[in-house]
């Protein structure tokens, strides 16, 4: 059986709700790496770099990493098009991908949250937190400016739709008033949470439907 490892609110929601949309069997390893204080140095083996989610496939393979995740679960499933209709479609779930794992996550929520990666002397990490604010501001701005339909590729749900839910979120980590300043942002989350598979993995995974509560750590991404 498939094992989907990950932790709650984070990233890992993307896979975690893919699954069911294909109507996978699977088994879900819940680690909370916000109350564990991080990734759990026993768990190690399974991905040295540390970080969820994790796919583990029915013969033992292990793939990381939420993108290549996210793409294997649709080539589970390739009638479902999670990636998109054609070839165009998949090439721009991609655009969308690498920047939001890359540009948004990594270089907006991943500096805020975790300023010491990026600074030794902890003078420096309000100044990098003030800037990573700012940064991830303007890409929740930049989504809203390029949403103008209610799906983010062509003119059906893709992976991409989750992608962007899961990432609105974490807004209200923020406090950002996520609904009165990104309007098509917005729409486009409520879509995607009328789906029966995004209702299964919140209740699954004991978190709000929108609103992102967990605490202020340095994993809550």
């Amino acid at each position: 059986m498939l094992q989907l490892w990950a932790s709650p609110g984070t990233c890992s929601l993307l896979p975690h709700i893919l699954l069911y949309e294909i109507h996978a069997d699977f088994e879900l390893v819940v680690v909370d790496i916000v109350k564990e204080g991080g990734f759990p140095e026993k768990y190690r083996k399974l991905n040295p770099k540390k970080r969820l989610p994790i796919l583990i496939l029915d013969d033992g393979t292990i793939i990381t990493e939420t993108v290549a995740i996210s793409t294997r679960i649709s080539q589970m499933a390739p009638d479902h098009r999670l990636l998109g209709a054609n070839d165009l479609e998949v090439v721009r779930s991609y655009e969308w991908f690498n920047w939001l794992s890359g540009t948004f996550h990594e270089r907006g929520f991943g500096s805020f949250f975790s300023p010491n990666l990026f600074a030794d002397d902890e003078i420096a990490f309000e100044s990098i937190r003030r800037k990573s604010r700012a940064w991830i501001e303007q890409c929740y701005a930049d989504v809203e400016e390029k949403l103008t339909k209610v799906h983010a590729v062509g003119n059906a749900f893709t992976a991409v739709d989750v992608f962007l839910y899961v990432i609105y979120r974490w807004g209200h980590l923020l406090k950002l008033d996520m609904k009165g300043t990104y309007p098509n942002y917005t729409n486009l989350v409520l879509e995607v949470t009328k789906r029966a598979s995004v209702l299964k993995a919140i209740e699954k995974e004991g978190i709000p439907l929108i609103e992102d509560n967990r605490a202020d750590s340095a994993d809550a991404q």
